[in-house]
């Protein structure tokens, strides 16, 4: 079972657009509405892969129904905290070149209370996991050491725990040593405090989280692949798409990926093949963070893997 805990839940919306103008009227050609948060792309990614996930997230009323049924259809096991107020609502707008523009909103202000049933929920789910991943931003409430202290509770329970966030959060996160870390250009950029602008960066980011006790650190670059590392040495893999229909939560199936690739005892090469072929099949598709394990199949022989170091 492999346990994500994806506490930001939200209401994504992608919006299709001829051209967004600034200050001017805009009518929408088509719309999708679907429960979102990078957790819930990350567990029904590994759901579509045949693995037993759980998701731990929020809920509210009004959405719960929606959410409910999404992740049952989907294969996830979704235990669901309701709260007071409501979900988080996130806007992809894509204009006929394609081009994408996100509006991410805020969310509730969490009481005590319903932070620590969230976290009650996790502790439980440990239990029962064989890998853990923590997902996403964290909702208003949590201090930003709330993911370095469930790092230390999942490596005290002996198993491996896997982070993607942003900000402070992936700050403190580093700092207790999870076993991967997933930054994107802009988040590792943050961390390092310079930029990240080509592989050669890539390649001292991902020695530099080694160096500070992170067994497998992924830096997503984007059009220039994926760069990676584990005692084995520093990889790099790409795969180029002829064509891309929406690229929001590429990122988010790229690890579940590697999380199944984890979870199977893979190799590093095989591992970081199935989450690239995991990320492009999301930026295929029209769905933000979903794949069909089909397409992750058919891409898996086209994903150059090279081993940099």
């Amino acid at each position: 079972m492999i346990t994500v805990a994806g506490f930001n839940t939200a209401i994504d919306r992608f919006i299709h657009l001829d051209a967004l103008k600034p200050g001017e009227v805009h009518r929408v050609r088509a719309e999708q509405v679907y429960p979102g948060g990078k957790g819930v792309h990350v567990a029904q990614t590994i759901a579509a892969l045949g693995e037993r996930v759980q998701l731990v997230g929020l809920i509210d009323a009004m959405h719960r129904h929606l959410i409910c049924q999404r992740m049952s259809e989907r294969g996830v096991l979704f235990h669901g905290v309701e709260i007071a107020g409501e979900l988080r609502h996130c806007l992809a707008l894509q204009e006929a070149d394609g081009s994408i523009t996100e509006v991410l909103g805020q969310g509730p202000l969490l009481s005590p209370a319903e932070c620590d049933a969230l976290l009650l929920d996790f502790r439980r789910s440990v239990d029962e996991s064989d890998l853990v991943i923590l997902s996403g931003s964290l909702p208003r409430g949590f201090p930003s050491t709330v993911y370095a202290e469930l790092v230390d509770y999942v490596k005290s329970s002996g198993k491996r725990c896997l982070v993607d966030a942003s900000g402070d959060a992936m700050r403190h996160a580093v700092d207790a040593k999870p076993f991967l870390v997933k930054p994107n250009r802009d988040e590792i950029g943050e961390l390092r405090g310079k930029p990240v602008a080509d592989l050669d960066a890539a390649i001292e980011a991902v020695g530099e989280l080694q160096a500070h006790g992170v067994v497998m650190p992924v830096v997503t670059l984007g059009a220039l692949g994926v760069t990676t590392g584990d005692p084995s040495g520093i990889w790099h893999a790409g795969l180029s798409l002829p064509q891309v229909r929406n690229t929001v939560g590429s990122g988010d199936c790229l690890l579940a990926g590697m999380a199944v690739g984890i979870a199977r005892d893979m190799s590093l090469e095989q591992t970081l093949r199935l989450g690239v072929a995991c990320g492009a099949s999301n930026a295929l598709g029209e769905e933000t963070g979903f794949v069909e394990r089909r397409t992750v199949e058919a891409l898996l022989p086209q994903v150059k893997v090279q081993r940099l170091t």
